[in-house]
C-alpha cells in the first residue's frame, strides 16, 4: 500500500484526526468542497496551511498515488462524496467511511467503491474528536476491516473491528445517537422551557435530587453549548438515524424530535466561550438566555 493518505473534508474531524497520525506532513494531502469554491477558496487554504498539508481544489488531485483515503464530510453528503471521488482512487487503496451515516448509506457507499476497484471500511467515530485527536475510539466493519485495522494501528488510532458486514459499526453509532443527541435535545426542551418559565432552578434542583450521582448544571450547559456548535451537522446525523430505525422496522418518532431541536439550536448562530465551575452555574443561565433570545 502507497504510504501517502488523502482525507476528504477537512473539517473539525479531519483536521484534529489527521494532526495526530505519526507520519511525515508531506505524505498527507486533503480536498474539501469548500477549496473549489470561491467563496471560501481562501480560508480553505489558509485551514490546510496551518496543518502543514498539501490541500487540493479537486478530488482527483488528493487522491492521486493514496493508499488509503479517509472520507470525513457531512453525513448527507457521504454517498455524494463516494461517487464524485472514487473514480480516482488507486487500485486497492482503502476508503474509510468515518461519515455519521445509517448502515444502508454505508452500504450504498461500500458498493460505489468497490465498483472503484478500492477497498471500503465502515468506520464509525464513537466519541467527540476533542479532546482524544486521533485517539478517538473509532468502530470498523465490513470485509475489509481487519487489514483496514492494521492501517489505522499503524496511524496509532484506537481501533476496534464490529464485526465483517458494512453497516455493523455505523449501526451501533446511529443507534447509540439517540441517546446521545436524544439527551440534548432534552436538554433543549427541559432546560429553555424552564428557564423561561422562572423556575430553572427548582427544577434542576429536583433532577439532582433525583440523581445526586450527576450533575445537572454543568451537563444542561454542555449540551447546550454542543448543540449550538454542531447542532447542524448532528441533524444531518439523525436524519441518517431515522432511516436506520425505520429500516429495522420501528417508527423513529424521537429521532425526527431530535432532528428537529438540533436543526433548530445549531441554525441560530450562537457561539459560547468555555464556561467551567468557576462560573457558578457552568455558565448555563447564559447560555439559555442567549439562545432564548433567539427562538
Amino acid at each position: 500500500m502507497s504510504e501517502r493518505i488523502a482525507v476528504i473534508g477537512f473539517g473539525e474531524a479531519g483536521r484534529t484526526i489527521s494532526a495526530g497520525w505519526p507520519v511525515a506532513r508531506d505524505t498527507l494531502s486533503a480536498f474539501d468542497v469548500k477549496s473549489a469554491a470561491s467563496e471560501t477558496r481562501e480560508a480553505m487554504a489558509a485551514r490546510f496551511d496551518e496543518a502543514g498539508i498539501a490541500g487540493f481544489s479537486s478530488g482527483a488531485e488528493a487522491l492521486a498515488e493514496a493508499g488509503a483515503v479517509f472520507c470525513l464530510v457531512t453525513a448527507d453528503q457521504a454517498v455524494v462524496a463516494a461517487r464524485q471521488n472514487s473514480p480516482f482512487l488507486e487500485e486497492g487503496a482503502f476508503w474509510f467511511d468515518g461519515n455519521s451515516c445509517s448502515p444502508d448509506s454505508k452500504s450504498e457507499a461500500a458498493a460505489i467503491v468497490e465498483v472503484a476497484g478500492g477497498r471500503y471500511v465502515d468506520m464509525a467515530i464513537m466519541a467527540p474528536v476533542h479532546p482524544k485527536g486521533h485517539r478517538v475510539p473509532v468502530l470498523l466493519a465490513g470485509p475489509h476491516a481487519e487489514a483496514g485495522l492494521a492501517v489505522l494501528q499503524g496511524l496509532d488510532m484506537n481501533a476496534a473491528v464490529a464485526g465483517p458486514k458494512v453497516g455493523q459499526a455505523s449501526a451501533i453509532k446511529m443507534l447509540r445517537s439517540v441517546m446521545i443527541k436524544g439527551f440534548e435535545a432534552l436538554t433543549a426542551e427541559c432546560i429553555l422551557a424552564a428557564r423561561r418559565a422562572g423556575v430553572e432552578a427548582k427544577v434542576l434542583a429536583s433532577l439532582q435530587a433525583s440523581d445526586p450521582g450527576f450533575d445537572w448544571q454543568a451537563r444542561s450547559s454542555y449540551n447546550l453549548e454542543r448543540m449550538a456548535a454542531h447542532g447542524n451537522r448532528r441533524a444531518a446525523e439523525m436524519e441518517e438515524v431515522e432511516k436506520t430505525v425505520a429500516a429495522l422496522g420501528l417508527p423513529p418518532r424521537m429521532s425526527a424530535a431530535i432532528a428537529a431541536w438540533q436543526r433548530q439550536i445549531g441554525g441560530l448562530g450562537v457561539a459560547f466561550e468555555d464556561a467551567g465551575p468557576a462560573n457558578g452555574d457552568h455558565g448555563l443561565a447564559a447560555r439559555a438566555d442567549a439562545l432564548l433570545n433567539r427562538l
